[in-house]
C-alpha cells in the first residue's frame, strides 16, 4: 500500500515488492493506493505504472471514507482460493466515515484509472 498524496512511498513500491517476491516468489500480489479521498493527490492513476508492468493488480482505495476497501481482499481471496464467483456475503459493520467522496470525485478517480490503462 502506498500513499497517493506522496510520491515518496510510491517510488519505494518497487523496493518492496523485489523484498516480497524474494521471499515469497509465486504468491498473489495486490497494490493500493491509499487516501483518494484527499483533493491534494500527488501521484496521478495516469503516473501509477508498476502494477500493468509487473502483472500485478491495482486498486485506488481511501480507508478514511471506506471507497473500495474490500476489493484488494476479495481479489486476493479469489486467487488464493481460485474461486472466481467468491463474494462477501454480508457487508461489514464500519464506523460512519468523516468524509464522504463526492460522485465528481469518485468519476474523476475512475475515468482517469480506465483512461491509463487503454
Amino acid at each position: 500500500m502506498f500513499d497517493v498524496t506522496s510520491r515518496i512511498t510510491y517510488k519505494n513500491v518497487p523496493k518492496w515488492h523485489k523484498d516480497i517476491t524474494r521471499v515469497c516468489d509465486n504468491i498473489p500480489i495486490v497494490l493500493v493506493g491509499n487516501k483518494v479521498d484527499v483533493k491534494d493527490r500527488k501521484v496521478k492513476a495516469r503516473q501509477i505504472l508498476f502494477p500493468r508492468k509487473h502483472g500485478i493488480q491495482y486498486y485506488d482505495i481511501s480507508a478514511k471514507s471506506n471507497y473500495q476497501f474490500e476489493k484488494p481482499f476479495v481479489w486476493l481471496l479469489k486467487k488464493i482460493t481460485a474461486n472466481t464467483n467468491l463474494s462477501l456475503v454480508e457487508a461489514p459493520t464500519l464506523a460512519p466515515s468523516e468524509y464522504i467522496m463526492d460522485s465528481n470525485q469518485v468519476n474523476i478517480t475512475y475515468n482517469t484509472y480506465i483512461l491509463t490503462i487503454f
